[in-house]
């Protein structure tokens, strides 16, 4: 499906620090002056400037999906269920893959979760941009002090030492979905939930206050580049279909002719519809959006409230 493109989705967001965040440098600093664990650095709009890496983002965006996945279907591979599971991608031997050349079959055969964030046979579905600094927003960077504490003898193990931390300032960052089902946008909006919520956090020292942090939603946009609006209607170029209604949200299945859908394993019907955003023309007049706009019920939130329904249908 990666050589075909019929749906993509760009949620612009900003990640806003609720307390103390530290995203690890990988190596320590020359500098003497600097603390012994340094915020990860880049160069940024004419400056150099700390940063939340696209990687780091996605790796406990990843982490959580598989946690919601498990919670709610299995954690290993059951050909009697039809419940979503989410396997351990780091001990998998993939034992089940082997041998396996078509790419369909790989895809069926693959968890839900490496589906959308993929594995070592299949591509990702997602990509997560760096979150770099908003200026209007200015950062607040402070240091602190703490020591690791034996637990056999309890006294300092190692230490004291100082680290870096964040405590203000707004990260903007974007999520791209591509080829995706209405039930993966639906667990994304579900961790992006959880993850303002303060259910999981990033960086370093989550179990001890660190990386909380707010995820505030600016703007949704869902793209159909192979359709147009005409006479009311979002119709579909090049594919033997009718017409769907102009606030239409579609999944990947509904640009599929049924048998090819059945061969990835994707829903022939996957659509639910907007209460609040119709479509429109993407730029040159060719393609077809649906933008939200904002953090309210109306903006973004209601996007996923109607993917999440496809997420509750396949559950």
């Amino acid at each position: 499906m990666h050589k075909r493109f019929v749906n993509h989705c760009t949620i612009d967001l900003s990640i806003i620090p609720d307390g103390p965040i530290l995203i690890k440098s990988g190596k320590e600093g020359a500098d003497p002056t600097k603390p012994d664990m340094e915020f990860v650095e880049t160069y940024h709009a004419g400056g150099r400037s700390i940063y939340l890496p696209g990687s780091s983002l996605k790796g406990a965006i990843r982490a959580h999906a598989e946690r919601i996945v498990r919670t709610v279907g299995r954690d290993k591979r059951d050909t009697n269920s039809s419940l979503p599971w989410a396997n351990d991608p780091l001990n998998d031997k993939y034992d089940y893959l082997k041998n396996v050349t078509s790419t369909s079959d790989i895809y069926k055969l693959s968890c839900f979760t490496d589906q959308i964030f993929g594995n070592t046979s299949i591509a990702s579905r997602v990509r997560i941009e760096d979150a770099h600094p908003d200026s209007s927003q200015p950062l607040r960077i402070e240091e602190r002090n703490g020591v690791a504490i034996d637990r056999v003898f309890g006294s300092v193990a190692v230490g004291p030492f100082n680290y870096q931390v964040c405590t203000a300032g707004e990260f903007k960052t974007k999520i791209h979905l591509k080829n995706f089902t209405l039930a993966q946008l639906g667990l994304i909006g579900l961790v992006l939930r959880d993850l303002n919520d303060g259910w999981f956090g990033l960086g370093f020292a989550k179990s001890r206050g660190l990386g909380t942090v707010e995820v505030k939603l600016n703007q949704a946009v869902l793209q159909y580049p192979g359709c147009q609006v005409r006479d009311g209607s979002i119709y579909g170029l090049g594919i033997n279909k009718e017409a769907w209604s102009i606030n239409s949200l579609l999944g990947v299945g509904e640009f599929l002719e049924p048998t090819e859908a059945e061969k990835y394993g994707f829903p022939s019907k996957d659509i639910q519809y907007s209460e609040s955003v119709t479509a429109e023309a993407m730029d040159f007049n060719f393609g077809v959006k649906l933008t939200w706009l904002g953090n309210s019920k109306d903006g973004v939130p209601e996007l996923f409230t109607q993917a999440v329904n496809s997420w509750k249908d396949l559950l």
